[in-house]
């Protein structure tokens, strides 16, 4: 098989797993990873582990997009408008996650690197299930608006919070490397912020070349070129794509805000075809045989992960002194995850892949135990959100 035909069926086959998602009242990116496992390797065997090698463009570009996105969120009026709780929430429960998954996993298998990533990975959260629930539920009220904009953002301090764990899981999983000072701190902060500076770079020149654009296609076809050369620019110089392009998203939505806005659409209407690919591939990589492995630390990181973000997400909101119902019930609506964790795995795989067997392993198993867990995650977080709403007394309150 080429990869166009590769890409092509994956585009086709998640456009049928969205559409019944949506009628089972699941989120879409769920039936696109779905019909990616059936269709991969351990099933049918038509999307084999050598097509997935070949698809390397069509993940970064998705992956670059991804990341863009959720930069385009952070704008100035947006973060001041969440206000000091939301940002409480978001750092206690990214990193408590973080915490109680690397503690536990290391406890169970005596890697630290694993243990990192896997921590990493866990503080992401996918607000398209949170997001449906919240809408179909017509809620409305303090809770309710704390979900969303913890949802909103979460993914960003996911993207940092992997950048450190990464480089610090570089150093323990290289046999023989010396841990010096600034392996394990001067490294991880170059590479970010030379992360950060590439997109700042980037976005401001994109902003200062929008002043002279009238045509929206030009503005798209701009911002197209851009974060091609952000993943061009973090593969040359060994630096993190995903930060190099928030940094590029965050900076054009405040420097060219208009410009921003009037693409909107046009990203709305082009980008679906590559997710559905994206998402689908990614699904084809669950092995089968490497559940017997990954069943108990699977089960670990899920349990690990929801108590990290309930107990995290509460301590946030105390110290923050949110409203009441936010305290007791924000932790509950944070479960869902397939969505940018996943594509973090994939990141994982292009990271370590490098390092050998070992690196390989570790790829394999992250992103197995990911689409383990989406069957939990995806099933029981939908489900506590409505509970958590329906505690609240903050479901049917939106009239429209």
């Amino acid at each position: 098989m080429n990869i166009l035909l590769a890409v092509g069926m994956a585009v086709i086959l998640g456009f049928i797993g969205g559409k019944l998602a949506k009628q089972l009242k699941i989120p879409m990116v769920t039936g696109w990873v779905i019909m990616g496992v059936i269709f991969g390797g351990s099933i049918l065997g038509v999307f084999r582990e050598n097509i997935l090698q070949k698809v390397d463009l069509i993940s970064d570009l998705a992956l670059g997009i991804i990341a863009f996105s959720i930069g385009g969120e952070l704008t100035i009026s947006n973060l001041k408008r969440l206000g000091k709780s939301i940002a409480a929430i978001v750092i206690c429960e990214s990193i408590g996650a973080f915490l109680l998954v690397s503690t536990i996993t290391f406890l169970i298998s005596h890697q630290l690197y694993s243990a990192l990533i896997l921590g990493a990975v866990s503080s992401a959260t996918a607000p398209a299930a949170t997001v449906m629930v919240i809408n179909e539920a017509k809620a409305k009220g303090d809770l309710t608006t704390t979900i969303i904009s913890v949802v909103a953002i979460d993914d960003a301090m996911a993207l940092i919070i992997y950048a450190f764990a990464s480089s610090f899981a570089k150093i323990f999983i290289s046999s023989g490397a010396t841990i010096t000072l600034g392996a394990v701190f001067i490294n991880p902060i170059k590479e970010i912020l030379g992360s950060l500076l590439i997109g700042l770079a980037i976005g401001l020149s994109i902003s200062l070349l929008s002043r002279w654009m009238r045509s929206r296609s030009d503005f798209f076809t701009l911002m197209v070129g851009a974060i091609l050369l952000s993943l061009g620019l973090s593969a040359r110089f060994h630096l993190s794509a995903l930060l190099t392009n928030m940094a590029l998203g965050m900076t054009v939505a405040n420097f060219a805000p208009r410009g921003s806005r009037s693409i909107s659409n046009t990203w709305q209407i082009v980008t679906p075809f590559l997710y559905m690919a994206f998402f689908c591939l990614a699904g084809a990589h669950l092995n089968i045989k490497l559940l017997p492995q990954i069943g108990l630390i699977g089960l670990a990181y899920t349990g690990a992960r929801m108590a990290g973000k309930i107990c995290g997400a509460s301590l946030g909101a105390k110290l923050s002194r949110a409203p009441k119902v936010v305290q007791k019930y924000i932790g509950f609506s944070l479960f869902p995850q397939v969505g940018v964790a996943l594509a973090l795995a994939i990141v994982v795989g292009r990271d370590f892949g490098i390092y050998g067997t070992t690196g390989k392993y570790l790829a394999a198993m992250v992103i197995n135990i990911l689409l383990f867990t989406t069957v939990i995650t995806e099933i029981v977080g939908p489900y506590l959100t409505r509970w958590a709403l329906t505690r609240a007394g903050e479901v049917g309150r939106r009239k429209i």
